[in-house]
């Protein structure tokens, strides 16, 4: 456990271009990092034009996070607008990687659209604009310095809910690509391509954005010991790994209402009707893929995809290839749900929808503050990374691990800013004056990735692709019964599901 303190495939015509061999030591195995011009320009048409390579991104504050207090009678506008605003910054990101204007021109624009969209957020909100000063103005960020207001130190996660011993000083132990040269064994192409090389469409992964799990130091701490009162069982659930005919580049937590709201494709397992326009009579009527049929809760994911140069179904679709997630979606080889206990008391049943979002798909531009995923490879679970993909040796799987925050205001099943009603508990397991201990929902997805081939998680244009922008969405709509067997299992020290 890490610390916490706080639709088918089609072939086209297409080029890929080698920039860099990632050799894995003693694994003999390596990755290819490619450019892969994944949808070049069809009939003219510039909505399929591959992406250009910029070093760089649009860096704007995160409205949303930032919203602590909106009546409840606006948020539907207010959760509208901010949709436009990401949409607005997706369509900004494009036009200047397409070289659609100077950048202080693209940004001029962006800045008098976010302007219009804020003023609609404070009428939707009253007139009250207290908080939205000065949140219409965005930079050009290097992609070297990104990092927003919670900078990235290093790369070591930093913050409520993060783990210790990551990469120092932009520099992993023993063998981290870097720059100009390799350790440990990795090298370079000769026709590396500077910044931003290889990826989604030219706008992600880069080379340094991979790091050969072998050579990184074990870094994650043993949980805290139950206590007297500590609750220490766990209830799976078995939901299967998601059906590619239910897969959307919704967020019905996020941006209810709004089709494209996530501007990447997710996963889904459990129920079967989320999209945009679910509401919790939706959830209750819908189907699921849980073995136990009383199990309609929905959990998903943005995808991850093989850098493989070839189109996916979604290729010339808003939250697919025209935002720069291209490359064939990986179905995962499993994905098991556990709902954990607390080191300091017994836990108490979860309200049904509640709503949880861990990880933050903005780390990259919002600062680490909320990253809380996790990558790392079967058989090295003992390090974890949140800011690096793993290299896996053979035999070895890509592993992601999401720890949902496992405290609750106990009112509120959602918030503002979808983050204030629940809370991580602290390195001793204790909950936030305030907050009571609820099951802790843990995700771990495994993937088998093709030899050979570099991958990269879904993500907002602006976010790179990169890593740390990991996330993972859960509303709960177990039955009540579902619900309190899985309490009484966990509080009894059992292993149940």
């Amino acid at each position: 456990m890490r610390q916490q303190t706080h639709k088918r495939g089609r072939f086209t015509n297409k080029t890929v271009a080698i920039v860099a061999a990632l050799a894995l030591g003693g694994g003999g195995a390596a990755i290819i990092a490619a450019n892969a011009s994944a949808h070049g320009d069809r009939n003219g048409s510039d909505q399929n034009r591959t992406v250009a390579a910029k070093a760089g991104t649009i860096q704007c504050p995160d409205v949303g996070q930032k919203l602590n207090d909106v009546p409840s009678r606006a948020r539907p506008q207010v959760d509208k607008n901010l949709a436009e605003l990401d949409n607005q910054v997706a369509k900004a990101y494009q036009r200047m990687n397409r070289q659609q204007g100077s950048n202080d021109a693209v940004l001029s624009k962006l800045h008098d659209e976010r302007s219009r969209t804020l003023g609609n957020i404070g009428s939707a909100m009253g007139g009250d604009d207290s908080q939205l000063q000065g949140m219409a103005d965005c930079k050009w960020q290097d992609a070297g310095t990104a990092g927003g207001d919670g900078q990235q130190q290093g790369g070591q996660q930093q913050g409520d809910g993060q783990q210790d011993g990551q990469q120092q000083g932009g520099e992993q132990q023993g063998g981290e690509q870097q720059g100009g040269g390799q350790e440990g064994g990795n090298q370079q192409g000769a026709n590396e391509v500077p910044g931003n090389a290889g990826g989604q469409a030219g706008n992600g992964p880069a080379q340094d954005d991979f790091v050969d799990i072998t050579t990184v130091q074990p870094n994650v701490q043993q949980p805290p010991q139950a206590q007297e009162n500590g609750s220490s069982g766990t209830f799976t659930t078995e939901c299967g790994v998601g059906d590619p005919e239910l897969r959307n580049s919704d967020n019905v937590i996020v941006a209810p209402g709004v089709g494209n709201g996530a501007h990447h494709t997710h996963d889904y397992v459990g129920n079967d009707s989320n999209d945009a326009f679910a509401n919790n009579q939706t959830f209750e009527q819908g189907g699921t893929s849980c073995e136990n049929q009383d199990d309609k809760s929905t959990y998903y994911w943005p995808v991850v995809r093989a850098q493989d140069g070839k189109d996916e179904a979604d290729a010339n679709d808003l939250g697919g290839g025209q935002e720069g997630n291209v490359g064939t979606i990986l179905t995962p080889k499993s994905s098991k749900i556990e709902f954990k206990g607390n080191a300091q008391n017994k836990v108490t049943a979860m309200p049904k929808f509640l709503r949880i979002i861990t990880g933050d798909a903005k780390a990259f531009t919002n600062g680490d503050a909320n990253a809380n995923a996790s990558w790392s490879c079967t058989g090295f679970e003992d390090r974890q990374l949140t800011d690096k993909y793993p290299l896996c040796p053979a035999g070895s799987s890509v592993t992601r691990t999401f720890d949902f925050q496992s405290c609750w205001d106990g009112q509120n099943i959602d918030s503002a800013n979808h983050r204030d009603h629940v809370a991580f508990a602290g390195e001793d397991g204790s909950c936030p004056n305030g907050f009571k201990a609820i099951p802790q929902l843990v995700n771990t997805i495994t993937y088998d990735v093709p030899a050979n081939t570099p991958f990269a998680v879904d993500g907002f244009p602006e976010q790179l692709h990169k890593p740390i922008t990991d996330h993972d969405d859960f509303i709960n709509v177990m039955s009540e019964d579902l619900m309190n067997e899985a309490v009484d299992c966990i509080n009894s020290g059992k292993q149940c599901g």
